[in-house]
C-alpha cells in the first residue's frame, strides 16, 4: 500500500477513534473491529515501507500510528495484536577518512541570517496532514450536528402532531360532557314529572274507589 493510501487510511481511522472515545460510555465496542483491522494495515504498510527504503514516509507514518495505538487503548491494542513498531536503527557512521592537510585554507563569509532547516518540508508536511485530519473530523462532526438537527425536527413535528390530536380529543371530551349535561337536565324534567302525575294518579284512584264504595253500599 503506498504512502498516500496509508495516510488516508490514518485520517479515516482518527475519525473513527474521536468518534468511539466520544460515544465509548454508551457504545464501548464502537468501531473497535474496523479501527482493529485498519491499525492492522497501516502496521504492515509501515514495515513494507521500510523495507522499499522509503524512511521519511515510514517514520511519519510510524509516529502516527504509534498515536493511534495509544488512542485505541494499550489494553484493546494488546488483545488484538497491535505491537508498537520499533524506530528505525540509526545508520552506521562511516569510516573516518584520514585527514590530508589542505595547502590553503579557505574560510566562508560570515552571516547573521540561520541556516535553513533541512526538516522543516517534513514539518510542514506533518502540519497538513494534522489540519486534513481536522477538517475531516469536522466535516464528520458537522453531518452528525446535521442528523441531530433533522431528528430534532422531527421529533418537532411529531410533537406538534400530538398536540393537534389532543385538542381534537378535549374539544370531543368538551362537546361529550355538554350533552350529558342536557340528558341528565331531561331526566330531571322527567322526573319532576312523573312525581306530579303520580300524585294526579293517586288521587284519580281514590276518587273511584270512593264512587265504588258508594254504589256498592247503595244497592
Amino acid at each position: 500500500m503506498s504512502a498516500a493510501k496509508l495516510t488516508s487510511l490514518a485520517t479515516s481511522t482518527l475519525s473513527l477513534l474521536l468518534e468511539r472515545q466520544r460515544l465509548q460510555a454508551s457504545h464501548p465496542t464502537l468501531h473497535l473491529q474496523i479501527i482493529s483491522t485498519n491499525l492492522h494495515k497501516i502496521r504492515d504498510g509501515v514495515i513494507a515501507l521500510r523495507n522499499t527504503s522509503d524512511d521519511e514516509a515510514a517514520e511519519s507514518l510510524r509516529a502516527h500510528y504509534e498515536r493511534l495505538r495509544g488512542m485505541f487503548g494499550e489494553e484493546a491494542a494488546e488483545k488484538a495484536g497491535l505491537h508498537t513498531i520499533p524506530p528505525p536503527m540509526p545508520p552506521s557512521p562511516p569510516p573516518l577518512a584520514k585527514r590530508v592537510p589542505s595547502p590553503e585554507t579557505t574560510y566562508e563569509p560570515y552571516t547573521d541570517e540561520p541556516s535553513p532547516d533541512p526538516d522543516e518540508n517534513g514539518i510542514l508536511m506533518q502540519q497538513r496532514q494534522m489540519m486534513d485530519a481536522q477538517d475531516v473530523h469536522l466535516d464528520h462532526l458537522s453531518s452528525s450536528i446535521g442528523r441531530q438537527h433533522h431528528i430534532s425536527l422531527q421529533i418537532g413535528d411529531e410533537l406538534e402532531a400530538h398536540t393537534g390530536l389532543l385538542d381534537a380529543l378535549d374539544t370531543e371530551l368538551d362537546g361529550t360532557g355538554a350533552r350529558m349535561s342536557s340528558a341528565r337536565r331531561k331526566l330531571e324534567r322527567v322526573a319532576q314529572g312523573a312525581k306530579r302525575n303520580g300524585s294526579t294518579v293517586t288521587i284519580a284512584l281514590l276518587i273511584l274507589i270512593l264512587l265504588i264504595l258508594i254504589v256498592v253500599f247503595k244497592t
